[in-house]
């Protein structure tokens, strides 16, 4: 009884939430054997703090993970929808008032918004090196940077991405395969193409990809931010995408307002190609009949962002035990192989499937991620890493500067 009232936070609330103790509190949790912390987890509820902008992931979130946690372990999961700036402002204004035990358990966080909220002091941690799904399944080397910027222990992986592009084989034989065979494209069918306004999350990834392609490729950003560096090649990318805005769809005047948009767009033959951060995108609408069978995805020969997307845990959090069962959950090889299911939702595995049993192995090349879904043969040769937060907002602020007329 004691361990889930500590769990759940009502022993703090009984004894009084002063820094000392809940930084003594903490300090326990993190050396304790995981057994301890799932018996502490018992009985108790979790919140999920996530973007719930897309319908399948939601309906696998409350449908096979909550089951799962009910099941496994005795946690109440109950997924809470809220945009990633709104939720970091919230506990900056907790964090401000000396608010010690908040609302929210886990986040869906993404780099930009790790960052600010790592360096603000609003996340628990290091507690991912505590989770044995990643000790025994994740290479380190994979996570040891979110955005450029060191995680630290301070984010737990579940999930991988990467951008694409998606066209409607029906009506193009061969999509371009580079980024300047897509600008000759582009001006020979005007009017047909188009990308979401930054900072839509789509858009912005790709200017950012559309930068690393113009300047000479991603290493010379991945040392963190460099003014000058930015002032000297950033020219390159407004040059090129105000070039293009004649032949862009309305005559680049107006842009998608976001992914959403742009899906539309596309699935009504307005403009010829879609794109996603999300491999399986594609895969997703066909399934659910937005997108005609014909369609199918590509990646640019000169490279294709890719990124670990993770969750993390609020300083403030009421059930920080409950939430280390989630992350942990998240990152097995249970978890993974449901989450890869483009039925359920497709995305792809934060696991090195390399240390996974031959079992599991063959499990994960036994689905079938559908025809218009690239694998990870074909998505790993181009993949580049994500560029630093600092560079995103320059190119995001820089977009609206020099190319929104």
């Amino acid at each position: 009884m004691l361990r889930s009232l500590f769990a759940s936070g009502v022993l703090l609330a009984i004894l009084g939430t002063s820094p000392i103790m809940l930084q003594a509190a903490e300090e326990k949790l993190l050396e304790a054997s995981f057994e301890t912390i799932e018996e502490q987890a018992a009985g108790t509820a979790v919140h999920w703090y996530m973007f719930g902008g897309w319908a399948h992931v939601n309906s696998w979130v409350d449908g096979y993970v909550a089951a799962e946690m009910k099941k496994r372990y005795d946690i109440d999961l109950t997924r809470v929808p809220m945009d990633a700036g709104v939720f970091v402002n919230k506990l900056l204004n907790e964090k401000a008032a000396g608010k010690q035990t908040g609302s929210i358990d886990l986040l869906w966080i993404n780099g930009e918004n790790f960052k600010n909220a790592k360096e603000a002091g609003l996340l628990f941690g290091p507690f991912a090196s505590r989770l044995p799904n990643v000790q025994q399944y994740v290479d380190p080397n994979s996570v040891a940077f979110d955005f450029g910027y060191p995680v630290e222990g301070y984010e737990a992986p579940f999930g991988k991405a990467q951008f694409v592009f998606e066209y409607d084989s029906a009506a193009i034989d061969s999509p371009p395969r580079t980024l300047a065979a897509l600008k000759t494209w582009i001006k020979a069918h005007p009017g047909r193409f188009t990308y979401p306004q930054p900072p839509d999350f789509t858009g912005s990834a790709f200017i950012r990809q559309v930068f690393y392609a113009l300047t000479g490729g991603h290493e010379q950003y991945l040392q963190g931010f460099d003014r000058e560096l930015f002032e000297r090649q950033s020219p390159k990318l407004w040059d090129f995408l105000n070039a293009l805005q004649p032949w862009l769809w309305q005559k680049g005047q107006t842009y998608p307002k976001n992914s959403a948009s742009l899906d539309t767009l596309f699935s009504r033959g307005e403009v010829a190609f879609g794109m996603s951060y999300h491999p399986p995108h594609a895969q997703n609408k066909i399934l659910e009949g937005s997108y005609p069978e014909s369609v199918r995805t590509f990646v640019l020969e000169d490279g294709s962002i890719y990124n670990i997307h993770y969750t993390a845990i609020p300083f403030n959090a009421p059930n920080k035990a409950g939430a280390m069962v989630l992350a942990n959950f998240l990152i097995s090889v249970e978890a993974q192989l449901a989450k890869y299911r483009p039925q359920a939702w497709g995305d792809f595995p934060a696991l090195d499937i390399s240390r996974l049993s031959p079992a599991d192995r063959k499990r994960f090349a036994e689905v079938d991620l559908g025809p218009a879904t690239l694998s990870s043969a074909e998505l790993d040769p181009v993949a580049v890493p994500e560029i630093p937060a600092a560079y995103l907002e320059a190119l995001e602020q820089g977009w609206e500067e020099h190319v929104l007329h």
